[in-house]
């Protein structure tokens, strides 16, 4: 790949530092931000909340005995989808390689244009400077800096907040042996317990594990990707964004009014978030064939894929989602479930696609769009899938979006 520099730049606790922004008298104060339908599930923490140990997925009387003096704070999605346009605008001036991994995260490619800017580190004090001056002082982000997505990932949540962080081949060792196993993107909690049931506890020693041991532990996929981990290997491209237009990705979380255990429950939530993505999809005459999930919980799962087919229905999108989530998913009778994520990216318009030459395909179509206008003319979900006959109807505000159809129509003509 060359000798590349990549740049990830995370904002810090954005959702309670735009809060924090657009009402001065939150500033300085520890607050959480909860779920937009009244559910007592903290999404987000402030730094000030931080440091009592307050996080994402606490329940709020749990988070208020860590923090007795905290203010909570409804989530307005709106806002924070229009700061992340603002800023992903600002970074696609220094680099045609930008890649959006959530909505308050992105990496950039600038390989190829610091000598336009003098230096990386300009680049960066320019971009934090726009950052203050076009979208608010108290608003940071923190940025990692390496040779790859994955240690880049790794050094941006290192000197948090506001920080500037660079991992080279130099000082990665010295890196591997300070930084928690679970600052690597891809190992949670629960691999961490069972690595450090094999011994490893930090992230250098997983040079020297035996890839059997691992395998035998993890099975061939994950025990493969670990050793990549520990050799610093990645050699995934910056995906560019700036080749299509209007809206990048689509997604949908919800937050669970309780811990939930069981699995059939949960499935059944994952499965509406797919279905709501798909009405998203679907209005915006869209398809996607990147697709993501994140459960989040006592112990957290995460993962996307790229298929060679496009989506836009709930149904596919369920059933693409169980290769990333489904062994480890269901391998732990204990887990508990608290937030759900699905998002889908890599959007094409729906014209611009070839039709399908199967007839099966083309009326499972038409079934959709029949569906899609009695759910359109009675409300959402009116006609649901069997899986989901006995389970809860989802009520959350859908990220801010697709509220009603002046939203619809406000999302479909933004440009992202």
């Amino acid at each position: 790949m060359g000798n590349r520099v990549i740049l990830h730049i995370d904002f810090d606790s954005f959702f309670a530092s735009v809060e924090q922004q657009y009402n001065p008298n939150l500033r300085g104060k520890p607050i959480g931000v909860t779920a937009t339908n009244g559910r007592t599930c903290i999404i987000a923490s402030s730094r000030e909340a931080k440091k009592y140990g307050v996080k994402t997925a606490s329940r709020s009387f749990e988070a208020f005995q860590l923090c007795p003096n905290l203010t909570l704070v409804p989530a307005n999605f709106v806002k924070y989808w229009e700061i992340s346009q603002k800023f992903i605008k600002i970074c696609k001036d220094y680099s045609p390689f930008i890649e959006v991994f959530s909505i308050d995260e992105l990496f950039m490619d600038v390989s190829s244009t610091t000598h336009l800017f003098g230096s990386v580190s300009e680049i960066i004090r320019i971009i934090k400077h726009r950052i203050l001056k076009e979208i608010g002082e108290y608003i940071t982000v923190s940025v990692g800096i390496s040779y790859n997505k994955l240690l880049a990932k790794l050094a941006s949540g290192l000197n948090k907040p506001n920080g500037i962080t660079e991992i080279t081949k130099d000082n990665l060792d010295s890196i591997y042996s300070s930084a928690k196993l679970t600052d690597v993107c891809g190992i949670g909690e629960r691999i961490k317990e069972r690595l450090q049931g094999l011994g490893i506890h930090k992230l250098i020693q997983l040079r020297e594990v035996k890839l059997s041991l691992l395998v035998k532990e993890f099975g061939n996929a994950e025990a493969n990707f670990l050793k990549e981990i520990g050799f610093a290997i990645d050699e995934r491209a910056v995906i560019p964004y700036t080749t299509v237009t209007g809206i990048k990705s689509i997604g949908r979380n919800y937050c669970l009014e309780q811990n939930e255990y069981d699995k059939r429950i949960v499935l059944q939530n994952i499965y509406e978030l797919c279905e709501e993505v798909g009405i998203k999809l679907r209005r915006l005459t869209k398809k996607a064939k990147t697709i993501g999930v994140y459960l989040r919980g006592n112990n957290n799962l995460h993962g996307q894929k790229t298929y060679s087919n496009y989506f836009d229905n709930g149904g596919e999108i369920f059933n693409s989602l169980s290769f990333l989530i489904g062994k480890r998913f269901m391998q732990y009778s204990n887990d508990y479930i608290r937030q759900i994520g699905i998002w889908v990216t890599n959007l094409e318009d729906s014209k611009n696609l070839p039709i399908s030459l199967f007839d099966f395909n083309n009326k499972k179509d038409g079934l959709q769009k029949t569906i899609d206008s009695l759910n359109e003319r009675f409300g959402d979900h009116t006609i649901r899938r069997g899986f989901l006959l006995y389970s809860n109807k989802l009520t959350t505000l859908p990220n801010g979006y697709m509220a009603d159809k002046y939203e619809r129509i406000k999302l479909a003509n933004s440009s992202f």
